[in-house]
C-alpha cells in the first residue's frame, strides 16, 4: 500500500522513552502508535469513541493485532502514521495502518488492528453502529461493510 491509499494521517516525534537499547523504536510502541492514528482518525469523523459505552451499551474488544517493520525509526524522528478502515463486517472493523517519514513515501512499518463490537452485558458480538459505518464510508469515499 502506498502512502496515497491513505486519506488521514497523524504526526508523532519519537521519544527518548521509546527507543530501546539499539536506538530504534521498541516494537510494542507501534501499537501505541496505531491506537492514537486510530482515535485521531475517529475524532476526525466526528465520532466519540469515548461515550459509545454509556450511549450504546456496546463497546469495541481488540481481537487482532498485526505490526510487520520495514526499517528502523529512531529517536526524535518526525513521522506520520496513517491510518484507513480496510473493511467492516457485521461486528467488525479493520484498520490499516502504514507509518511514514514525516511528509514522505519511504514505508517505515505497517498494521492491521481488528476490533469487534460487543455487548457490554452479555459480551455478546452485536452489529457496528450503522452511524459509525455511514461516517467511515462517507469520509473513505468508498464502500467498506460486507454485506
Amino acid at each position: 500500500m502506498s502512502r496515497s491509499d491513505y486519506r488521514f494521517s497523524f504526526p508523532l516525534r519519537v521519544r527518548y522513552s521509546e527507543i530501546d537499547g539499539q536506538g530504534v523504536v521498541f516494537n510494542a510502541h507501534y501499537l501505541t502508535y496505531y491506537d492514537t492514528a486510530i482515535t485521531e482518525y475517529l475524532r476526525a469523523l466526528g465520532f466519540s469513541y469515548q461515550t459509545m459505552p454509556e450511549e450504546t451499551g456496546t463497546d469495541f474488544h481488540l481481537v487482532r493485532s498485526l505490526v510487520e517493520y520495514k526499517a528502523p525509526i529512531r529517536f526524535d524522528d518526525e513521522i506520520d502514521c496513517c491510518c484507513r478502515t480496510g473493511r467492516i463486517g457485521r461486528s467488525s472493523i479493520q484498520f490499516l495502518l502504514g507509518v511514514y517519514p514525516k511528509g514522505g513515501e519511504t514505508l517505515l512499518a505497517t498494521g492491521e488492528i481488528v476490533w469487534v463490537n460487543t455487548d457490554q452485558t452479555t459480551r455478546k458480538t452485536v452489529p457496528v453502529p450503522a452511524g459509525l459505518v455511514r461516517r467511515i464510508e462517507a469520509f473513505e469515499q468508498r464502500a467498506l461493510q460486507d454485506g
